[in-house]
């Protein structure tokens, strides 16, 4: 499943697709779609740091040389000395179901544990994004905690899901987790 399938860092090109993205419910997914937004926000951060920074940061998914989606991860302090990273994904609506979201978040977990200080990577899901949760799953991520009430998306508040995955539990192979 992972052959053709990359990380790489946003091109200034890539940013045109952001912009669909972000501006079409249906492009962005019914789980992500937070309302209307700036598309500036994305080309000004490209120009402050090309959306590489130690606080936040984005990957485009890439297949067989095809922008796909993106991914993106935040810092979230622990202690003076400590943190973890939080991410997401979202995939171009062609792409989705078709199990390259699982290939994706397991090749980012494998470039956060080898590239941050970190032993411990986790995502947030809405409570009825099964896909998505099947997606964590088969990548090696580990469900820990139901967040009552944690976000408001489409006129209501929402539950969500958190997973987490720490450094030893970091899949050996591309086959399923155990």
């Amino acid at each position: 499943m992972s052959e053709g399938l990359r990380l790489r860092p946003v091109a200034e090109a890539d940013l045109d697709s952001f912009d669909v993205m972000f501006a079409d419910p249906d492009m962005i997914g019914v789980f992500n779609w937070g309302g209307f937004g700036s598309a500036a926000k994305w080309r000004r951060m490209w120009a402050e740091n090309r959306l590489l920074a130690p606080d936040k940061s984005v990957l485009i998914a890439e297949l067989d040389g095809a922008a796909i989606g993106f991914v993106s991860w935040n810092r979230e302090n622990t202690s003076a000395n400590s943190y973890f990273l939080e991410f997401g994904i979202s995939l171009w609506p062609d792409f989705r179901g078709k199990g390259h979201g699982t290939t994706v978040q397991r090749l980012l977990a494998r470039y956060l544990f080898a590239h941050a200080p970190i032993n411990r990577i986790q995502a947030i899901t809405d409570a009825e994004n099964f896909a998505e949760q099947r997606s964590l799953e088969k990548a090696g991520f580990t469900r820990e905690a139901e967040l009552k009430g944690r976000i408001f998306r489409d006129g209501a508040w929402r539950d969500e899901i958190m997973y987490r995955m720490v450094r030893s539990e970091l899949p050996t192979s591309d086959g399923p987790a155990t």
